[in-house]
């Protein structure tokens, strides 16, 4: 009875041995279709490869601060307890040297330089007097008719009314330079920046009227750590960036000779040309550039180079068409490409072209052979080489 309870077991096992092979057959062949799936998924990129190229470019400064006027004139007012009657400048007017800005009631001031006027000819006419007399008794004084002391009386009165002549004239000068005042004049070439006259208001002694832009100037003052104010000279050409407006061209002018003790930073006094009127306005905070000459930089693509966990990267192709992950220090910024200041070797092959979709370690396909593009006129040219990329 045992013997065929063994055997019925046997011929169980049997029967199932063709079911496991299938059913292993099975899975191995699902594995390597999801590998060759994965393989031909990661297969189609296509990228492009080139050479850094080691060109001259210029030396630049790069710095921010505020626009605001040249030079800044306050005009006020020079009367007191006088209305102000008519304004005739808006902010924003272009105004010449000596241009009429406002005028004050002139009623009392012309008042006061007629009695001014008065008080003078009535003073010259007691001096006429006075001198005639003086002169008489000195002529009276060697037929002893007049006495030492009358003699004197009358050469003192000439010289009180000489004294109240020059007062008289000073105070009638007052008068019309008071007048004078009640005329308010532009003291320079320039825009009106500021308003606070209004008709009407009696404003005090020295009271603000108009802010004047001289010359309609501006200039941009830019803030410098210690290096690199050190670095910088007057007369250095200057390219102020607003927006994407065209650059403003400039001058340095002059580096204040102290630091801020606060900041730690120094200001530079940048004249910039009169074509910053219409793109710039003083209160404005914009970038600009100090131009140092030019020197030597190996560069490549912008595309080239990658931010990754807060470094600059790039890939580049090495044996066994595989690309590797290297980082690099980056500098200048010009016309598309990027300065490599440490890290790349010229002869580098480096990944320009959907270098984002790369891992450390992928391989790549070469497809295409290597072909040249021209850099700086066609004097210099760096390679391109097509590639695809795969597991």
């Amino acid at each position: 009875m045992k013997a065929v309870f063994d055997k019925r077991i046997i011929w169980g096992l049997l029967a199932t041995l063709p079911l496991i092979g299938v059913l292993l057959f099975s899975s191995k062949k699902a594995e390597t279709a999801d590998a060759a799936q994965a393989q031909a998924g990661n297969a189609a990129l296509t990228v492009t490869v080139s050479v850094p190229l080691s060109s001259s470019w210029n030396t630049s400064l790069t710095a921010s601060g505020g626009v605001a006027a040249w030079q800044e004139a306050i005009i006020g007012s020079e009367l007191n307890g006088v209305r102000l009657q008519e304004l005739l400048v808006q902010v924003g007017d272009q105004v010449k040297r000596g241009q009429l800005l406002a005028t004050f009631s002139n009623e009392i001031l012309s008042t006061e330089q007629a009695q001014q006027s008065a008080a003078l000819a009535e003073a010259e006419a007691i001096f006429a007097e006075a001198n005639s007399n003086a002169r008489r008794a000195m002529q009276l004084k060697e037929s002893g008719s007049l006495s030492d002391q009358q003699i004197n009386q009358y050469a003192t009165a000439r010289n009180t009314a000489a004294a109240r002549v020059s007062a008289a004239k000073a105070s009638l000068q007052a008068a019309t330079v008071r007048l004078q005042h009640a005329r308010i004049l532009a003291p320079d070439d320039g825009i009106i920046s500021a308003r606070s006259a209004t008709v009407g208001a009696v404003p005090q002694y020295g009271q603000e009227l108009f802010r004047l832009i001289r010359q309609s100037k501006l200039e941009w003052r830019p803030e410098l750590s210690a290096d690199e104010s050190m670095r910088l000279n007057a007369g250095q050409a200057v390219s102020v960036f607003n927006g994407d407006a065209e650059p403003i061209k400039g001058k340095l002018r002059i580096l204040a000779p102290t630091l801020d003790p606060h900041t730690r930073k120094a200001l530079a006094y940048v004249d910039l040309e009169p074509a910053a009127n219409s793109k710039l306005r003083p209160g404005m905070f914009v970038k600009g550039e100090f131009f140092m000459g030019e020197s030597m930089a190996l560069s490549v693509p912008s595309s080239a180079v990658l931010m990754r966990d807060g470094y600059a990267s790039v890939f580049v192709l090495e044996n066994a068409n595989k690309v590797k992950q290297v980082r690099v220090s980056t500098g200048r910024i010009q016309q598309g490409r990027i300065e490599i200041t440490k890290g790349l070797s010229t002869s580098a092959k480096v990944v320009d072209s959907g270098a984002g979709f790369l891992g450390d370690g992928d391989t790549v396909k070469l497809v295409s052979a290597q072909t040249s593009t021209s850099q700086n006129s066609g004097k210099e040219k760096s390679g391109s080489i097509k590639a695809a990329s795969g597991k």
